[in-house]
C-alpha cells in the first residue's frame, strides 16, 4: 500500500496493524505459534507426569515413595527445561516479529525462516532483553513485595506473641495497598520499556541500551499504548469466551458428558480445551501486540528524530550522517545542506 511517512493516530495505529497482519497472517501467525507451541508441549509432559504417578498407586509405602521422590525429581527437572527454552522461545519470537514487522513497514518483505535466522544469530542479545525488562517490570518489585508481606506477617506474629494485640487486619490493609501500589508500578514500567525489542531489533544495540532508548523514545506515547494494551486484553477475553461457547454447549448435549455423574470429566474435559484454547488465542493475538509496538517505534522516532526525512534521504542515496542533519535541521525549519534558511522539507509518498 502507498502511505505517507508521517505521524499516526491511534486509529491509524491499529488500521494498519490490522492490514499488516491480515496481508501476512500466515507469516506472522506461524512466528507466534512457536512460542505458544512450547506452552503447550512442556504443560502436556506435566499432565502426562501426573497422570503417570496417579496410574501406578500402590498399597506398598517403600514403592510409593520411590514413586513420588521420582515425580518430583523429574517435575523439577522438566520445569528447568521448561523455563530456559519458554524464555528462550519467547524472546526469540518478539524479535522475529518485531524484525517482520518492521521489514513490512519499510517496504520489504521476510518469511517465517529469514525472520527467525535473522534473529538466531543475536539470540544471546535478545533472550537477555526479555529477561531484563522482566526483572525490571515484575521480578524484582514482586521479590521486594513478597519480604515486606513476609516481614509484615512476621511483625504481625511477634506483636500477638509479645501480647500487643492482632494486627493482622493492620497487616492485611497494608498488603493490599502494597498489591495495588505494586500493580501500579507493572503498568507504568511496562508502559516504558514495551518498545526496547523494536529499539534493540532495528537499530542493533544492546539489551541495556535499548531498554533506556525505549524509556525516553515512549514518551509523549505511553496514553495511546495503554489504551492499546487494553484493547488486546478485551480482544483476548473476547476469543476466549468466544471459543470456549462451543466447548461448554457440545459438553452440555453431548449424553456422555452431562448430568452430574460425569462432571468430573466434564471438568477435565472443559479443562483441556481451555488450556488448548489459551495456546490458539496466544498465538493469534501475540504478533497484534508485537506489530503495532513496532509502528509506535517508528511513529515516535517520526516525530522525535525526523526519521522519514532520513529515510526518504537514504532512499535518495545520500549518506547517513546527511540525511541525519537534515532530520535535525528540519526540526527547526532550516532543512537546507548549504546552511541558509529555508521551509521545511516535505515527506514524500513511499510504497510501505
Amino acid at each position: 500500500m502507498n502511505e505517507r511517512l508521517h505521524p499516526l493516530t491511534l486509529g491509524e495505529v491499529l488500521d494498519r496493524t490490522a492490514y499488516l497482519y491480515r496481508s501476512r497472517f500466515l507469516v506472522y501467525f506461524g512466528i507466534g505459534v512457536i512460542p505458544a507451541a512450547t506452552i503447550l508441549l512442556f504443560g502436556a509432559m506435566f499432565v502426562v507426569l501426573t497422570v503417570w504417578a496417579g496410574s501406578g498407586a500402590s498399597t506398598d509405602s517403600a514403592t510409593a515413595g520411590a514413586r513420588f521422590l521420582a515425580l518430583g525429581v523429574a517435575m523439577i527437572a522438566l520445569g528447568l527445561v521448561a523455563l530456559s527454552t519458554y524464555l528462550g522461545t519467547t524472546a526469540l519470537g518478539w524479535a522475529a516479529i518485531t524484525h517482520t514487522a518492521a521489514r513490512d513497514f519499510l517496504g520489504e518483505r521476510t518469511s517465517i525462516r529469514e525472520a527467525y535466522s535473522a534473529v538466531w544469530r543475536r539470540g544471546w542479545r535478545y533472550l537477555w532483553l526479555y529477561v531484563l525488562d522482566a526483572l525490571i517490570v515484575a521480578g524484582a518489585p514482586l521479590m521486594v513485595f513478597f519480604g515486606l508481606a513476609v516481614s509484615a506477617g512476621a511483625l504481625a506474629g511477634v506483636a500477638r506473641a509479645a501480647g500487643m494485640g492482632d494486627l493482622s487486619a493492620g497487616v492485611g490493609v497494608l498488603v493490599a495497598l502494597l498489591g495495588a501500589a505494586l500493580a501500579v508500578y507493572i503498568v507504568l514500567v511496562l508502559l516504558r520499556v514495551c518498545l526496547a525489542f523494536a529499539a534493540s531489533v532495528v537499530e542493533q544495540i544492546s539489551a541495556w541500551q535499548s531498554v533506556r532508548r525505549a524509556w525516553g523514545l515512549s514518551a509523549g506515547t505511553r496514553g495511546r499504548i495503554f489504551l492499546l494494551f487494553l484493547l488486546g486484553l478485551v480482544l483476548s477475553w473476547l476469543l476466549m469466551i468466544g471459543f470456549s461457547l462451543p466447548v461448554l454447549i457440545a459438553i452440555a448435549v453431548v449424553p456422555g458428558l452431562s448430568g452430574p455423574a460425569h462432571a468430573e470429566i466434564a471438568g477435565e474435559v472443559f479443562m483441556f480445551a481451555w488450556y488448548a484454547i489459551s495456546f490458539a488465542v496466544q498465538s493469534f493475538t501475540r504478533p497484534v501486540f508485537g506489530i503495532a509496538l513496532t509502528l509506535f517505534y517508528f511513529d515516535q522516532r517520526i516525530r522525535k528524530e525526523g526519521f522519514d526525512i532520513e529515510w526518504l534521504m537514504r532512499d535518495a542515496g545520500m549518506t547517513s550522517e546527511a540525511a541525519q542533519a537534515i532530520a535535525v535541521e528540519s526540526q527547526h525549519g532550516t532543512a537546507d545542506l548549504s546552511g541558509s534558511a529555508s521551509a521545511p522539507v516535505t515527506t514524500e509518498e513511499r510504497a510501505v
